[in-house]
This record gives structure tokens, C-alpha cells and sequence, in this order.
């Protein structure tokens, strides 16, 4: 998402934050796109589950963004978490709570200002809860709920609020999965539905589009036969 938006908007002078917990990663990733596209990349670290640290690093920005993209999951094995609560914890915290958290500072601040724009990285998965990824998927749920309720709140204050709802994605979450070529996205391909969802004033994205079908599909199944699937 980084580079796509370097590739677009550097030529107009504008400037990245990349926010992470990782700071060796960040660094390399900084570098990457100054060579890259000659753009300045600004990081910052930020822990998404430390949720009493949140206001103040949005505080402790060195600007407030025109744009937040906030990109953050966890997933481990359902049968792993269906034994041990406190995975199941962590996968609420690290896609529900901890970025609902990030974003209700950002936003308040946004509101204040009048304009913004905030996208939210949510899941196919939280469209309807599923036997073998309930956990992962109700957090991404709730956090599809929490966007929802915030871009109609927000709406008419200048602050656009997108959802974006993936598939699967190549990315190292889902490494060492066996993902269905036509219906897994690479991250550049998700990068270029975001851009378009924000230039188009969107509220929801499916990507891959064909999700959208998928998902509407699964979601009319009666739950009498939803409860034979093995989905």
C-alpha cells in the first residue's frame, strides 16, 4: 500500500508515515521507497494492542495525515485457539479492539478538522461466522461493524471512511496455506482497489470483486444447511 501510494502521490509532494511495531522493518521499508520513488518516508512505531498508549501517540504525530490506512491482523489455527482462550484473545485484540482503538483517536481528530480520509482492512471473514475460522472471524466482524457505525457518524463532517473487505491475500499470514489461485489477491492488487474505493468516495470494497458474489451467496444460505457445510 506504501509503494502504491508513493508511486501516485510523491509526484505531488506529498509524504508518508509508515506506523509498525517493527522498527528494523519499517527502516528497510523507509529506505525501499525513498530509492524507489525519491519520496520522503517518515516511521513511527506503534504497538495496536497497547490500547492506553493510543491517544497519546496519535498526539505524537509529527502531522495529522490527510489519509490513515490501517492494515493490521492476526490469525492463528482455530482448533489452537478453541483450546486456549488467550489465543483467542490476542486474534480479538490484534483485529478488533487494538484497531478500532487507533482509529477512534484518529478520527476524532479528523472530525475536528473537517476532512480526512480513513481506510479500514477488515475480512471476508467476518461476513458470516464460519466453524473453521470463528474467532478470527468475528473479530474482523466487529471491526466491519465499528467502520460502518464510524462512516455513519462521520458522514457530512469531510471525513470519508472506506472498508475494504480481502479474500485471501499472498501475504506471510496466509504463507504455507493452500489458496485457490483465482481467488487470491496479491497485496499490489489490493493496493489499487484501495486507491480506486478512495478516488470513487466508496464505502465497502470487496477484493478480489468476485467476493462480493461469494460472500452474498454464503450469507443467503438458510443456517439449518449452513450448519452441515464444512465452510
Amino acid at each position: 500500500m506504501a509503494r502504491a501510494l508513493a508511486r501516485q502521490l510523491a509526484q505531488d509532494g506529498h509524504e508518508l508515515i509508515l506506523a509498525a511495531r517493527n522498527e528494523d522493518a519499517l527502516q528497510k521499508d523507509a529506505s525501499d521507497l525513498k530509492v524507489r520513488y525519491e519520496t520522503e518516508a517518515h516511521t513511527i512505531l506503534v504497538e495496536a494492542t497497547a490500547i492506553d498508549t493510543h491517544e497519546e501517540w496519535v498526539n505524537s504525530l509529527p502531522r495529522l495525515p490527510d489519509w490513515v490506512i490501517c492494515a493490521i491482523g492476526w490469525m492463528t489455527e482455530q482448533e489452537e485457539a478453541e483450546k486456549n482462550w488467550n489465543l483467542a484473545h490476542s486474534m480479538i485484540q490484534a483485529n478488533y479492539s487494538g484497531p478500532a482503538s487507533l482509529l477512534h483517536h484518529l478520527a476524532n481528530r479528523f472530525e475536528k478538522r473537517g476532512s480526512g480520509t480513513i481506510v479500514g482492512i477488515s475480512s471476508v471473514a467476518g461476513d458470516r461466522g464460519r466453524a473453521s475460522n470463528y474467532y478470527y472471524g468475528s473479530a474482523k466482524a466487529g471491526f466491519t461493524a465499528f467502520l460502518s457505525g464510524l462512516r455513519n457518524r462521520l458522514s457530512g463532517s469531510g471525513v470519508h471512511v472506506l472498508t475494504i473487505k480481502p479474500g485471501f491475500v499472498d501475504t506471510k499470514m496466509t504463507s504455507g496455506l493452500d489458496l485457490p489461485p483465482l481467488l487470491t489477491a496479491s497485496p499490489d492488487r489490493v493496493a489499487k482497489d484501495i486507491l480506486r474505493g478512495v478516488h470513487k468516495q466508496k464505502n465497502i470494497v470487496y477484493t478480489k470483486k468476485v467476493w462480493g458474489w461469494i460472500m452474498l451467496l454464503i450469507r443467503h444460505i438458510p443456517e439449518t444447511l449452513f450448519k452441515r457445510l464444512s465452510i
